[in-house]
């Protein structure tokens, strides 16, 4: 008589499952390389579309979309399992490099990224949920680096070789080519590969010890201490974010640098981004997150006002890294942060609320990017973001409290209530 293996949970436990999902999640990245460099110069040659506000309505397309998707995994979690989900995140990915390649109007563009904002609220919460579920506690920081990485390495990659493929050929639209590919395969090693991990939560829920949250929209959003405050920052994160999406090529022109000058200049800061999210999600798992959020969110700012005030290669290289680590700081962390002040029933749906908070921040990095840009100039709104960048990164030093050592201090902090707050 045979007997079912109990469930365990941790990294390498779940190492063949866990490293599909990273490679699963990369492809989910690169969906939105394709576009990261080239979409402003595609809007103008072929669309004749110069105007910020009118160029940035496809970043609010897909901020819209991705913020709604995030906000509904979490409702559909209680219906359908974690592979499902996924599966059906891969299926808007399908049509969105056809839309682009074959776009004759700029709301082709738009639907495309209404469709790809979807799949990656879908696919990209999907396998950060996986992720959680299979690793367990004790590593939970690492895997999220991990993810993270993958993610946003794929992005910077394709960003890289969008532009390159734009500059060598002459014709912008073929940088979509590769996303046939990208979308074909995440979907086949979905259905072909992943398991479902609902039994792994349940085995989580046995050994958890975190109470419940009294309302898990108002916790996450604002009311709960460690949440509160990651809510707000991841909020500003993807802000910023959006802001340097639809204007860095547009600043990086403007200084008189080439297509592809600009899509390797756009390249290093998901790039850096995405690589030292291996080193900060682990800090996370060591160090007080609290200390790594405000740090990060403040060397962001920093990173961002500079951008404009330099004109040397050299000079943005650096700032673009030091951009890129500041994200890297706090991306893996947020994740981490949720994680561990929910308990496992109801973290999907803490979950979903922190990111779609987190991506309705694109929306408004581009609704603000095209009025303000056009009225005040690509400079006023740039330092308008350093200085909210900077200041989550104050308000999470002042608000939130950690159970681990301090980055800086022997010192145990005070323990943080679960209430709250």
């Amino acid at each position: 008589m045979s007997t079912v293996a109990p469930i365990q949970l941790g990294l390498k436990e779940n190492r063949k499952q866990f490293w599909l999902l990273v490679l699963i999640n990369g492809f989910v990245g690169a969906m939105v390389g394709m576009e990261r460099a080239v979409i402003p110069e595609f809007a103008e040659d072929v669309f004749g579309i110069s105007g910020h506000s009118a160029l940035l309505s496809f970043i609010v397309a897909f901020g819209l979309a991705k913020s709604g998707a995030n906000l509904m995994m979490g409702r559909l979690t209680g219906r359908f399992t974690r592979k499902q989900l996924l599966l059906l995140g891969w299926g808007f990915a399908l049509p969105v490099p056809w839309l682009l390649l074959f776009a004759t109007r700029w709301e082709w563009v738009l639907l495309a990224n209404l469709f790809l904002g979807i799949n990656q609220g879908l696919s990209w919460s999907a396998t950060v949920v996986m992720k959680i579920d299979l690793v367990g506690e004790k590593h939970r920081g690492l895997a999220m680096g991990i993810n993270e990485f993958a993610g946003y390495l794929a992005v910077g990659l394709v960003a890289f070789l969008a532009g390159y493929i734009a500059s060598s050929t002459g014709q912008v639209t073929y940088a979509f080519i590769p996303g046939v590919g990208f979308s074909i395969l995440g979907l086949l090693l979905t259905i072909l590969f992943i398991c479902d991990t609902h039994a792994h939560v349940q085995t989580e829920s046995r050994q958890s010890h975190i109470p419940p949250l009294k309302s898990v929209w108002k916790d996450t959003t604002w009311r709960h201490a460690n949440l509160g405050p990651v809510t707000w920052s991841g909020f500003v994160n993807n802000m910023n974010d959006g802001v340097l999406w639809g204007l860095l090529p547009v600043l990086l022109t403007t200084k008189g640098y080439s297509l592809q000058e600009v899509g390797l200049l756009a390249g290093i800061y998901p790039v850096v981004w995405g690589v030292g999210q291996l080193v900060t999600g682990r800090l996370g798992d060591l160090f007080c997150k609290k200390q790594l959020l405000s740090l990060g969110m403040l060397m962001q700012g920093v990173a961002i006002a500079v951008l404009f005030y330099t004109q040397a290669y050299l000079a943005l290289v650096l700032a673009l890294a030091f951009l890129g680590v500041g994200t890297a700081l706090v991306y893996p962390n947020f994740l981490s942060v949720v994680a561990e002040n929910t308990p496992p029933d109801q973290r999907p749906q803490s979950l979903s609320i922190f990111r779609f908070w987190r991506d309705f921040g694109y929306v408004v990095g581009a609704i603000a990017a095209g009025i303000f840009s056009d009225i005040l100039g690509v400079s006023a709104v740039l330092l308008g973001a350093a200085l909210l960048t900077a200041g989550a990164g104050v308000l999470t030093e002042v608000r939130m409290c950690c159970t681990r050592k301090w980055l800086w201090h022997s010192r145990r902090c005070p323990e943080c209530s679960t209430a709250s707050l």
